[in-house]
């Protein structure tokens, strides 16, 4: 291979988040070799108690650790400091299938695409925890509803990205709810994103998941609730002000016609309340409509610090 064509070759970073997990990372790092022999391979530690590191370095990877707990941090971290055209994202616990990754990383550059989500198929039965596919597919239809679209499969952790989404995107969760805001990032910079059917196997022996279905996934609600709040105000502030309003006329109604037939209003503390609560709704449709203004030019913003990287494609090694 020449000088020339190196240049030119497209640089591909495999990204492993890892927390305690010395029995699987070298399996990890030896299938995403096999697969992607030219990319370089980074473990990113999470304050690991075992023999992760050890066994990530032994194994030939590029280790690095993140001393704030949490996978959110650790992709924050990683997308600073990792410089590559093409990332893939997968966890080092030996589940997701790095054969799957060629394909992936050569459609994002074909079709310059931002972002290929790798849908799970499990494998075996022990593959899903318990709850984890009901949570998976329950989350999946609710940001359907509350964004438009989705993807099958939000909370995979197996992602291929550009550069420009790496590079542009503003990693503020902290836990497991990480995926949950990647999917909205995309989704409302309306990016070019695909999905790829991947294997998902179960974890070798002596490997524990360290996801929580309950607090987890209460996690990962509530980062969607807020995510809607942020992204979607007037929706979100409009319907609380509708719903107060309605509460309000409700209440009104007796009111109305007590004041109707006597022209009395012998309940002072309802007609108050019916007052404070239409107070209530038409501060909740004010705010609304001007953090709607506030988030439309927040997300300008955004889309112009996507665009400022380039697109995907092969021959991106270059310059050109």
């Amino acid at each position: 291979m020449t000088v020339d064509e190196t240049r030119s070759m497209p640089r591909v970073a495999v990204l492993l988040p890892c927390y305690n997990e010395e029995a699987a990372i070298a399996e990890t790092i030896a299938g995403f070799r096999r697969a992607l022999p030219e990319a370089t391979i980074y473990v990113y530690d999470n304050n690991s108690r075992d023999g992760t590191v050890a066994v990530a370095r032994a194994a030939g990877a590029v280790v690095r650790t993140e001393r704030i707990q949490g996978k959110g941090a650790v992709v924050r971290r990683m997308f600073a400091d990792v410089d590559a055209d093409v990332y893939v994202m997968a966890d080092g616990d030996a589940t997701y299938d790095s054969a799957s990754a060629p394909a992936m990383v050569a459609r994002v550059l074909d079709e310059q695409l931002d972002m290929i989500v790798g849908t799970r198929v499990g494998e075996a039965a022990a593959a899903y925890r318990r709850g984890h596919r009901l949570g998976n597919s329950l989350l999946t239809g609710m940001l359907t509803r509350l964004f438009g679209r989705s993807f099958s499969d939000i909370l995979s952790g197996y992602r291929v990205f550009s550069r420009r989404f790496v590079k542009s995107f503003p990693v503020l969760s902290v836990g497991f709810e990480i995926e949950t805001e990647i999917s909205v990032h995309a989704l409302e910079l309306k990016m070019p994103l695909g999905e790829v059917e991947t294997p998902y196997y179960a974890r070798p022996e002596g490997s524990v998941s360290k996801l929580s279905t309950y607090s987890d996934g209460w996690r990962i609600l509530r980062t969607i609730a807020t995510l809607y709040r942020i992204e979607r105000p007037l929706w979100f502030f409009g319907g609380a002000g509708a719903l107060l309003a309605l509460l309000a006329m409700v209440l009104a109604a007796p009111l109305a016609l007590t004041y109707a037939h006597t022209g009395l209003v012998p309940r002072l503390p309802t007609a108050v309340l019916v007052t404070g609560l239409m107070i209530l709704a038409a501060l909740c449709g004010f705010a609304g409509l001007i953090l709607d203004t506030v988030v439309r030019g927040r997300r300008e913003v955004r889309r112009l610090a996507y665009l400022a990287q380039p697109a995907p494609r092969r021959g991106a090694g270059d310059g050109a």
